[in-house]
């Protein structure tokens, strides 16, 4: 499942965080790359150590706490520190898949990639190409702000960016649930739960049975 989750940043916020990482020392993209992965990517990225990433990688980990639709949807267990990365002159990443398992650098921090997430940072009006396209998926190119979240085992790519340049932030997800499936359903099932308490009667036995059904769903699936 591929889900847009809106909102993320305000636009305001997505400007100045853009302009904090904009005038940072950028590195070869391929320092965080697997060895197929490093066969198809050309792009720079902000040393996951340095002061820009680690502040910036905070407000983004604070704006994912807040938005409750990431939370109903990737029900995460762990967040990879968030990374940026930009792209111009042609720059892309060819087909890839994330790694399973990601660490992160001097420390004893790992999660499995459940969920790959792109939050991007520049206006789309602003970059020519840098649509992101995972497999049978139409391409992606949201305002700035905006989060694309999707299985971390989709095969996916950034086109080539033809003008200006595309700035994002991107991270991955361990989910307490494993399965993309199951994972799927406890999303509908949450937002069915939302719909119909909006128009219902908060104590209604029908409503509580299917609040039910999803709190058994996930205390059965859930890895903790």
């Amino acid at each position: 499942m591929m889900l847009a989750i809106p909102g993320v940043l305000t636009p305001a916020a997505a400007a100045a965080m853009r302009a904090a990482i904009l005038d940072a020392d950028w590195i070869d993209g391929n320092v965080t790359s697997g060895r197929q992965s490093a066969l198809a990517k050309r792009n720079r990225q902000l040393p996951e150590d340095s002061r820009a990433a680690r502040e910036m990688g905070s407000v983004v980990l604070d704006a994912l706490g807040r938005s409750l639709l990431f939370v109903a949807a990737a029900l995460p267990l762990k967040v990879f520190p968030p990374l940026f990365n930009r792209y111009g002159g042609g720059e892309q990443f060819g087909d890839h898949i994330d790694n399973a398992v990601r660490f992160r650098t001097g420390t004893d921090f790992r999660l499995r990639s459940d969920l790959s997430a792109t939050l991007f940072l520049s206006d789309p009006e602003s970059y020519g190409g840098g649509e992101l396209v995972a497999e049978s998926e139409p391409p992606v190119k949201l305002p700035a702000g905006d989060m694309l979240l999707y299985p971390a085992t989709t095969v996916h790519r950034v086109t080539p960016v033809t003008r200006g340049e595309r700035i994002a932030s991107f991270f991955w997800i361990q989910s307490m649930v494993r399965d993309d499936g199951a994972r799927a359903m406890l999303f509908d099932l949450d937002r069915s739960v939302q719909e119909l308490s909006g128009g219902t009667d908060m104590q209604s036995p029908a409503l509580i049975r299917l609040a039910g059904v999803y709190h058994n769903l996930l205390r059965r699936w859930a890895e903790i």
